[in-house]
């Protein structure tokens, strides 16, 4: 029925389980991914979107790898938008509108033509673990299927608890039971275990809604797309979103029921996403505000559903539909399902290496929200380095670790398993101190490169980011060595208000100055036949202009990076004793013994370790 043993399971399809499974099967492992559905692999479970603010970047630094979101989201995309370009590059990030049906088809369609990769659908319940070394799954069915590596993705589903006003039911998401049996597992080996929460809003009927009353919200006029490669495209055609708002009178309807919300009658203890609150929530904290932004998200291009950001909710559902019966262009709404809340079980991330191993078990890998992350690119993203690095295991090659200064994914990982959270995690650009290296539009030249030498990221990647450096580069060359005269540029200057030139200069400089652009530069002859003669496209423009504008914010980030590292190269042995050392504080002691941070750059991120306990530490480990 089964191989005798496989190189790695992947337990769960959703966004990590999905991003592992294709990872560790287009590395050459054999792989099985197990999921209690094969109807629902990579099931969009809340809003039907990729990407946002630092979340696109995610996305852009997994298709780099050589990872399938991108380009799965670039097929499946209704609407595009690029998010906060009126701010510096470093702030620029993408989100597309995605079909929802047709993203977990193509999903899924991804996976079946991928080699090396087996399905089987049933409930995982148990894992064999022998010698503190995994070696394998138990299924519901009593089966033992072998392998030498396991990476668990259950999302919410883990002891799953749906909850709607006064009811509340198991199951893993709306439809779906709960998986059980794993939990309880890992607490007897002597694993930490917690309760989180989240939830979504109600689906209602498109055809039903006033789009009229609602203030139009299109995409962009010239949509980009996510993935690198050639054979992506961008949307030619796209479906608009709209937007509405609550009001006085809606909150006054949600509070007739909070006397029968779970958030507020205490059958729900458990702590549910700082920045994406329930509307309850958002009422009861910011009771001065009189309204709340509503987007209307259709959730495909022929489909009526409709999605209600910003509405999420596990009220009633009578209250629900009263309530959003009073919303401005909801007057006749009807309901597809209601919104609900939904508990699960995690596991502190502290709990883990930066492979995402788990520290009590050789070769278990944890990833999305089992780690108490929330999202499904923070989940793609763990996916696919829990799945990388469980390849590489089996393999015997070196691990693979990206650090703060390399990628989002860096910072996620770092974030998690060196400060843990209380509270389920959500990706920022404030999160990342290095988020000037860290753009979306240079993705390919951070993380395709190491993604080859994996044996992700194809030789097309590879020659297409190597063609646009060697083009960018020539570029900002040309800007570097070639001057301009007075009156080929002054005119350019004094129709943007910008001080003139009174002798030649160089063009670099003048570019250098925050309100020219380069489609100001390409007036100038010379620089219009340069991008003519070499046909540079809009990626090598955008390359260019951000390298030369943004040079010196770059090159500070650049050697603040390298003193981290210098700190990162002061390793920490594995059995090291703290209590030894009587000058570090109590709480350093006790936090640095807990987590065992694997170099000086990790101990002084973890929370309570001072630099005056780093210093220490320095003199020790230098001696």
């Amino acid at each position: 029925m089964f191989e005798n043993e496989y190189d790695v399971i992947v337990v769960g399809a959703g966004h990590a389980g999905s991003e592992a499974a294709a990872a560790a099967a287009n590395m050459g492992s054999s792989t099985l991914l197990i999921t209690m559905n094969l109807q629902n692999i990579a099931q969009m479970s809340c809003n039907p979107a990729m990407g946002g603010i630092a979340k696109g970047q995610i996305v852009r630094e997994i298709d780099a790898l050589g990872g399938y979101s991108g380009i799965v989201t670039d097929a499946s995309a209704i609407q595009f938008k690029m998010l906060n370009k009126s701010k510096g590059p470093a702030m620029w990030s993408p989100r597309a509108q995605s079909d929802r049906m047709r993203f977990a088809e193509e999903w899924r369609l991804k996976l079946e033509s991928t080699e090396n990769l087996d399905f089987y659908q049933e409930m995982v319940k148990g894992l064999i673990i022998e010698g503190g070394k995994i070696k394998g799954v138990k299924t519901s069915l009593g089966l033992e299927i072998r392998s030498k590596t396991v990476v668990l993705t259950n999302g919410t589903f883990l002891n799953g608890l749906i909850h709607i006003g006064d009811k509340n039911f198991g199951g893993g998401r709306a439809g779906e039971r709960a998986a059980t049996g794993i939990t309880e597992e890992l607490v007897a080996l002597g694993f930490e275990s917690g309760r989180m929460k989240t939830g979504t809003p109600p689906r209602v009927d498109g055809r039903s809604l006033d789009y009229s009353k609602m203030i139009i919200q299109p995409g962009d006029a010239i949509p980009d797309k996510f993935s690198y490669l050639k054979e992506s495209k961008p949307l030619v055609e796209q479906r608009a979103c709209h937007m509405t708002h609550t009001s006085t009178l809606v909150h006054d309807l949600l509070r007739e029921g909070f006397d029968r919300s779970p958030m507020f009658n205490g059958r729900i203890q458990s702590v549910g996403p700082r920045y994406c609150p329930s509307i309850e929530d958002k009422i009861n904290r910011f009771a001065d505000k009189d309204r709340h932004q509503l987007f209307v998200e259709p959730e495909g291009w022929n489909t009526c559903e409709v999605y209600v950001n910003g509405f999420s909710t596990s009220l009633p559902e009578d209250v629900q539909f009263k309530a959003l019966r009073s919303v401005v262009g909801f007057e006749k709404v009807k309901f597809f399902r209601p919104g609900y809340a939904i508990e699960y079980d995690y596991f502190p991330p502290t709990q883990l290496k930066h492979t995402l191993e788990t520290k009590l078990v050789n070769g278990l890998f944890f990833a999305g929200q089992i780690n108490g992350t929330t999202g499904y690119e923070e989940a793609a993203s763990q996916g696919l380095m829990a799945g990388i690095n469980a390849a590489l295991q089996v393999q015997e090659r070196d691990e693979f670790i990206l650090k703060r200064n390399e990628a989002y994914i860096g910072v996620l990982v770092d974030d998690l398993i060196t400060k843990g959270t209380e509270e389920p995690y959500r990706m920022f650009t404030s999160r990342a101190e290095y988020r000037t290296l860290l753009r979306q539009d240079n993705a390919d030249f951070r993380l395709t490169p190491v993604g080859h030498k994996l044996g992700l990221a194809s030789e097309e990647r590879l020659k297409a980011m190597e063609h646009k450096k060697t083009s960018s580069d020539a570029f900002i060359r040309f800007f570097q060595e070639t001057s301009v005269k007075p009156e080929e540029i002054n005119p350019v200057l004094e129709a943007k208000d910008s001080a003139k030139v009174k002798q030649q200069d160089k063009m670099f400089k003048i570019f250098s100055r925050p309100n020219i652009s380069m489609d100001d530069m390409k007036q100038v002859a010379s620089v219009s036949q340069f991008i003519e003669e070499h046909q540079l496209d809009k990626d090598v423009l955008e390359q260019t202009e951000v390298q030369i504008k943004y040079a010196g914010y770059i090159n500070k980030e650049k050697a603040n990076a390298d003193k981290l590292n210098n700190l990162d190269r002061v390793k920490i042995p594995k059995d090291f004793e703290y209590d030894g050392l009587t000058n570090l504080s109590l709480e350093a002691r006790q936090k640095l013994s807990k987590i065992r941070p694997v170099n000086l750059s990790q101990a002084s991120r973890i929370s309570g370790v001072s630099p005056s306990d780093i210093s220490v530490m320095l003199v020790y480990l230098k001696r």
